[in-house]
């Protein structure tokens, strides 16, 4: 086996071993780089749907309950949670992978009845007050699933629909009834907005990022060995071929070749000059004998 084949496999197993050991820790930062970006995200939605409802209630609304078919018909629109909701349904269209909820204990619209997990996670807000945000993992149907879910308080402008049936607007029990939907009180948290999304989100987008790393690591190997391989037959093993060869002459008794080239002060270098001095003593020796 030559020289440049065996320290091309030395190369090739340390940087099998070296590139395992950073595929490994690189995965792992990529998957929690990842998720991190996909949570920033759902941060970001659910700072939007807050966004929607602050502005129902402080501009819209006021606006609507002018409207006369107001006090004959309920007008949804009114509801911060309903514009919240659509803005992000509306916003679903860019973002197909993640779903928004307002998931409520006691909801007048049966549509926003927190499931048994949601209802979890709002009774997790209300025994640890003062938690703004609380985020999470969960299986689902189709598959893992990561959550990020921030409370939702009744304030007194809830008390208008869902104190008491009395006290609500006639055309909102006309079309929700009277049975749910009451009861609330200020301070308490009685829903959660919860931004899902699948678990294979972050996953997809590590992968893609651990692709395009692989693809960098292997490039630089191919090159990093050609460049040592070429660095290696230039400095190390083409001197030393010179110097066999030039050593077979010799002992075939040619020794009136021309000295060898010195190009380097070196290890190599001072072998090649050695040898060349060997080469002339040789030479004159071997005149005295004759």
């Amino acid at each position: 086996m030559k020289l440049l084949t065996k320290i091309n496999l030395i190369l090739v197993c340390m940087f099998a071993i070296s590139g395992f050991v950073i595929c490994e820790i690189a995965y792992r930062f990529l998957i929690e780089n990842a998720r991190r970006e996909v949570m920033n995200e759902a941060e970001l939605m659910m700072a939007s749907a807050q966004s929607v409802r602050d502005y129902t209630a402080q501009d819209l609304r006021p606006l609507l309950e002018q409207n006369p078919a107001h006090k004959t018909k309920f007008i949804a629109e009114t509801v911060p949670a309903v514009g919240a909701i659509d803005a992000l349904n509306r916003l679903k269209q860019q973002y197909p992978d993640y779903s928004y909820r307002e998931a409520t204990l006691n909801p007048t619209n049966p549509e926003h009845r927190a499931t048994d997990w949601e209802a979890d996670v709002i009774h997790y807000f209300r025994d640890h007050p003062g938690l703004k945000t609380f985020s999470g993992d969960r299986d689902t149907p189709t598959g893992p699933s990561i959550f990020l879910a921030s409370p939702l308080q009744a304030t007194d402008e809830c008390m208008e629909c869902h104190s008491r049936p009395a006290a609500a607007p006639a055309a909102m029990i006309a079309t929700y009834g009277s049975d749910r939907g009451f009861g609330w009180k200020v301070g308490s948290v009685i829903a959660a907005q919860i931004v899902s999304v699948p678990t294979s989100v972050p996953i997809g987008i590590a992968k893609r990022g651990f692709r395009v790393l692989l693809t960098y690591l292997i490039v630089v190997l191919i090159l990093t060995i050609v460049a040592l391989d070429l660095g290696i037959y230039f400095i190390v093993i083409r001197p030393l071929r010179l110097v066999s060869e030039a050593a077979d002459r010799a002992s075939k008794g040619q020794v009136g070749s021309e000295p060898l080239p010195v190009n380097s002060n070196d290890e190599i270098g001072m072998m090649t000059a050695s040898f060349n001095r060997m080469q002339v003593s040789l030479a004159k020796a071997l005149k005295l004998l004759g």
